[in-house]
């Protein structure tokens, strides 16, 4: 059994409440904490933004990458390029164009889609789901499943390696905040699957261990009639997510987790209020990375914390160094500028160290690392 040290105390300048009312001759608060957001914190007051860093060397640095620029074009999903792996996590991202002619099967783990283009059917052991941009699609391990565009797919593909995606924990809220389970969707056998069931032959595609295996069948192996049970793919949209807010406090990143494996936890940001008190802090919170990797897939709006940041995008925060907003979005959080966020982005914290993969280096933005300089 362990305990974590915990002996509360006030030194100097500080804040009787963390994220609020903050000294007007120190108000670059910074966090460090441990576990996340869930272990023992501290608060320091700044005199300067402990991001206003003149250089940065080394591998350590924050990084972007612009999936834009990316050939993701591949027929089958497991060739799409690995941008950030470790031994419990890999992400991808993958466009599908047109109908799949091989089924696929991760025998490695969990995967969790996230649908950032484009529409169509998914046909997998359970049935079919119409999805579409804007959809999370979790896939048990082993899921048999191909794809029949009817726009375009593209999609971010995160792997739970050797693992499996559960719900978080909502404590105090309930079960039915931030979505309601209930809101689930579940794929159904219906006209559509049963007619898809035909006597050709099938190719399936298995990856374990990150080799792949192939076997073939004279007929469809999506041939279930029906299935009963509580283990199922299910979907839900961004636009389904209610966040909490609190009007008089700034929320961390972990109010809106929205899957969570073992090893690493999957949140969601979407549209809500901004805190209105005066008191209260109106952008995200400078905070050191001390024990998670972070990374944040921009999917659509305006990041309110970030600057020349668009769709498709990707920042890389590993642990082991202060971050926070840009100056431009603390300068707008100063002066309440906005009443409410409109960006949709999906955070990927891991416990783990994350490794860069080549393809994410081919399409890296260099200068991120510069962009918190105050002008």
């Amino acid at each position: 059994m362990r305990k974590w040290i915990s002996f509360p105390h006030k030194e100097g300048l500080v804040s009787r409440q963390a994220h609020a009312d903050l000294p007007s001759e120190a108000i670059y608060e910074r966090e460090a904490g441990r576990s996340g957001f869930f272990g023992p914190t501290a608060h320091f007051h700044h005199k300067r933004p402990p991001t206003d860093w003149d250089s940065w060397e080394g591998p350590l640095r924050p990084r972007a990458f612009d999936l834009n620029r990316l050939n993701i074009e591949t027929k089958s999903p497991f060739d799409a390029p690995v941008l950030l792996h470790n031994a419990h996590c890999q992400y991808r991202y993958w466009r599908c164009t047109q109908k799949m002619d091989t089924l696929a099967r991760n025998a490695d783990g969990d995967d969790l889609f996230f649908i950032h283009e484009g529409e169509g059917d998914f046909f997998c052991d359970y049935g079919r789901l119409t999805v579409r941009e804007g959809d999370y699609i979790v896939l048990p391990r082993s899921t048999m499943w191909r794809l029949e565009p009817k726009s375009p797919i593209t999609m971010l593909m995160i792997e739970a390696t050797n693992d499996s995606y559960q719900l978080p924990e909502k404590g105090l809220v309930g079960p039915q905040a931030i979505f309601d389970p209930a809101m689930l969707d579940v794929p159904r056998i219906d006209d559509a699957f049963l007619a898809q069931q035909d006597d050709t032959q099938w190719v399936v595609e298995i990856k374990r261990r990150n080799a792949i295996s192939k076997v073939t069948y004279p007929y469809s192996p999506l041939d279930a009639l029906g299935w009963h049970g509580d283990l199922s793919v299910v979907r839900i949209n961004w636009r389904d997510i209610r966040p909490l807010a609190s009007h008089r406090y700034h929320l961390p990143p972990s109010a809106h987790s929205t899957f969570v494996a073992s090893r690493f936890v999957v949140c969601t940001f979407v549209p809500r209020p901004i805190e209105s008190d005066p008191g209260a802090l109106k952008v995200p919170f400078y905070h050191n990375n001390d024990d998670f990797d972070e990374v944040i897939f921009y999917h659509q709006g305006n990041f309110f914390s970030r600057d020349n940041i668009g769709p498709a995008m990707v920042t890389f925060h590993p642990s082991g160094f202060t971050h926070g907003p840009h100056p431009k979005a603390f300068a707008a959080g100063l002066e309440y500028t906005r009443k409410e966020t409109d960006e949709v982005a999906v955070m990927l914290d891991t416990r783990d160290a994350l490794e860069v993969g080549p393809s994410a280096c081919q399409v890296e933005t260099i200068e991120y690392a510069d962009s918190w300089k105050m002008k």
